[in-house]
């Protein structure tokens, strides 16, 4: 379960918003609503439709919601009310007899489908549940409530988003257009031209939900308002675009090799981004850069049943450019690949043939060299043929050998390594023991020193696990360079006096097993939570105060430093981890005794888990504001090291094969010694354990979006089988976006 900028349990209250002036707009005519085009049916009811609703037939005093068990709360006429009970009969004919307490009244027929729900008149669960299903269900994916905007994955493609409806939102103030991602773009725009002040537009949602393609949307936005009267000035090259087409075209190769095929969602991103636009002071592009956070490097090599690996590697296979096959000597079926083949390999949605085309010219589009291309091609290839390298037991020893070299040779021509050399390294690396390196034997039966639970497999053994480690070290490396070499590209040297920054991130997680990785995932949504509540609440109330309004400050018990405080303070979770990193003898049980001792019964966030029979085994439970997690610590001390085969990575830093020795030029191995303080390597190596370096830029995220002024964006997934226009029961993962809402029409209506 994922969710995300909901801040748990609460009480749901019931209440008249007491002052709309400030969202308060006035109905568009249809004559200006023409502006949008194909699109506006759309966007907004028409003139006729809201007569119609006018007249509906309405009693104040008798149509009600009551509760239902299928469907959460039902439209229903109240019947007779004796001794603090009420009896309605239900829209589906269905008498039911329920406490007055739980009774909430419907709203007049002029509010259905209100675009913005703090304009409701009675404002609570059913009624926003309601609203968003009626707007759903006539294609209005998107609806403000109060300071942000919710939209609902349509399962579909809808004509919203042409030219036509960029140029119709385009200047135009929130209350004077409808309801859209276009509007929120605008409106950060302007206030950063006449505040003088950096924005920033935070998309959250739980995967599936649509971040991904709400952030691509405010993109292309800017890339066309603020590009518009400037093209005939710049200089194109068939091989390279203009800032705006290399800005758009910076998505299909992160899409490429950073998303893929999941459970939930056929075009999932597998990383977070702050992609920030700057600005020169008239309001004309200027440069862009890309930030990118938390990389699934596990999916490298391995996937569950009904998911795939990184789309780059079926793009590749799809033999729509042969001329790749035969460069890296691969035939075009993913079944004769072990590392991508463990689940599905083609997906219905998509056009692997049509996106390699894509991936290709945005390559090009961004100026990549056919070089730096036919680098991270071989590299992508190599990987495939690691993922193929077997090794078997010596006679009558514990010592691994290779077991052919077929596959072997393959990868190193690719990397530009010596295959023998390559063997070598796997079965045989140099290790550090106290001051001195010694030759140590690999086994291959053995379990891996770090047991990944992916689908409750294990390493094969130590060359298993270092095989895996160093494909994946290689692929993270090249997607981190892919990164910065993009941002080379759209640092232009135009002067730049603004930015505005789209945050695209994972939403919170709790799943049956959860360990290193939801911390770390739910540890940023903590931070961001707090973010958005400090906007929403805590700034909003100062600004009655400021105004002289009467106003009785409301403590929504929604203070997350005790549980951030936990994860990251001197002795806090991820500080601990990286203490007992530093121990040689240190274990993943040492490491939750010490967890136990410094917070079991000292910190009310820090819990003991209920282990409950069939269920994988949870170590302790942490209380986030959108639930309890269990997590589960086994192996959290190896991948915090994240260590690598230095012999092999030696290797990789002399290879004829320029970008691979770059990608590894600057690594220090483990034993590098660690600066305490930071977990971090001393002497300016670039060792750094994988929770310092996130905290690391975390920080740096956080002090980028608290020099902003925030809009907020909440996807939400209507249904679990993505099924177009039908919003059912919004089950625990988007509880919270009702109660979250719902505190913010109290402040701000």
């Amino acid at each position: 379960m994922q969710t995300s900028f909901s801040p748990g349990p609460c009480q749901l209250e019931f209440f008249l918003s007491q002052a709309h002036s400030r969202n308060q707009g006035a109905a568009m005519p249809d004559a200006e609503l023409a502006a949008f085009g194909e699109a506006a049916p759309y966007l907004r009811k028409t003139e006729k439709e809201r007569l119609e609703a006018q007249t509906r037939p309405f009693d104040l005093k008798k149509d009600v919601f009551v509760p239902d068990d299928k469907e959460e709360f039902v439209k229903a006429k109240i019947l007779s009310r004796e001794g603090g009970k009420i009896t309605a009969e239900t829209e589906h004919g269905k008498t039911v007899t329920v406490k007055e307490d739980q009774v909430l009244q419907q709203n007049p027929p002029k509010f259905d489908k209100i675009e913005d729900m703090a304009m409701l008149t009675f404002l609570h669960e059913p009624a926003v549940l309601y609203n968003l299903k009626d707007r759903y269900a006539s294609w209005m994916i998107y609806t403000y409530s109060g300071l942000f905007c919710v939209t609902i994955n349509p399962y579909k493609w809808l004509p919203v988003y042409n030219a036509e409806v960029v140029a119709a939102y385009r200047g135009k103030k929130r209350s004077e257009a409808p309801p859209h991602i276009f509007s929120i773009s605008d409106n950060a725009y302007q206030y950063m031209l006449t505040d003088r002040e950096n924005q920033s537009i935070l998309i959250t949602g739980e995967s599936g939900a649509g971040k991904t393609v709400n952030t691509k949307r405010v993109i292309q936005y800017f890339a066309v308002i603020a590009a518009i009267g400037d093209r005939s000035k710049k200089e194109q090259t068939p091989s390279k675009g203009t800032l705006e087409d290399q800005i758009i075209q910076a998505n299909p190769a992160l899409e490429a090799f950073g998303n893929a095929k999941t459970i939930r969602n056929d075009n999932s991103s597998r990383f977070g981004k702050f992609i920030r636009i700057h600005f020169g002071a008239t309001g004309k592009l200027a440069s862009a850069d890309i930030e990118t956070y938390l990389l699934e490097k596990s999916r490298v090599i391995f996937q569950l049943k009904a998911e795939r690996d990184y789309h780059i590697f079926y793009q590749i296979l799809s033999n729509k450019k042969p001329e790749l096959l035969d460069m890296l000597l691969i035939t075009n079926n993913p079944y004769d690949y072990a590392f991508i083949s463990q689940g599905e390999t083609t997906v219905p949605s998509i056009d692997d043939a049509e996106e390699l085309m894509a991936t290709d010219n945005a390559f090009d589009v961004l100026g990549f060299t056919s070089e730096e291309k036919n680098s991270m091609y071989k590299l992508t290839g190599a990987i495939m043929h690691f993922g193929n390298m077997k090794f078997k037991l010596k006679q009558r020893e514990e010592q691994a050998e290779p077991d052919g070299t077929e596959e072997a040779d393959k990868s190193a021509y690719l990397m530009g390594l010596n295959s023998a050399d390559l063997l070598k390294g796997l079965c045989h690396p140099r290790v550090k023991v106290g001051n001195e390196y010694v030759t140590k034997g690999q086994n291959v039966q053995q379990a891996s020193p770090l047991r990944t639970f992916n689908g409750g497999r294990c390493g094969a053994g130590e060359v298993a696990y270092a095989k895996g480690a160093l494909a994946k070290a290689v692929y993270e490396r090249m997607f981190n360079w892919m990164v910065a070499r993009i941002n080379t590209t759209l640092e232009t040297k135009q002067p730049r006096q603004y930015f505005i920054g789209v945050l695209d991130i994972a939403g919170f997680e709790i799943f049956d097993f959860n360990s290193f990785e939801q911390l770390c995932i739910n540890f940023t949504n903590e931070k961001l939570q707090q973010f958005f509540n400090h906007h929403m609440f805590v700034l909003e109330q100062e600004e009655y105060k400021k105004e002289g309004i009467e106003w009785e400050f409301i403590d929504f018990g929604m203070d997350l430093q005790a549980c951030i405080d936990l994860i990251e303070k001197p002795m806090g979770i991820m500080s601990i981890l990286e203490e007992e990193c530093m121990f040689p003898k240190a274990t993943d049980m040492t490491f939750k005794a010490k967890l136990f001792d410094n917070h079991l019964g000292k910190s009310a966030n820090f819990q003991k888990p209920r282990n409950i029979k069939g269920k994988p085994e949870a170590h302790f439970s942490l209380i986030h504001y959108a639930g309890t997690v269990d997590y589960n610590i086994l192996g959290w001390l190896q991948k915090n090291k994240d260590p690598l085969n230095e012999t092999v990575v030696d290797l990789y830093k002399k290879s004829s094969l320029k970008l691979l020795g770059s990608l590894f030029a600057n690594y220090a191995g483990f034993d590098a010694p660690i600066d305490k303080t930071k977990g971090k390597a001393k002497k300016g190596s670039s060792f750094q354990t994988v929770s310092a370096l996130h905290r690391e830029n975390l920080n740096k995220l956080m002090t980028n979006l608290r020099s902003t002024h925030p809009h907020f964006v909440r996807c939400i997934i209507p249904n679990e089988t993505k099924s177009p226009g039908e919003l059912k029961k919004l089950g625990p993962p988007t509880a919270g976006t009702h109660c979250s809402g719902n505190r913010v029409f109290k402040v701000t209506s």
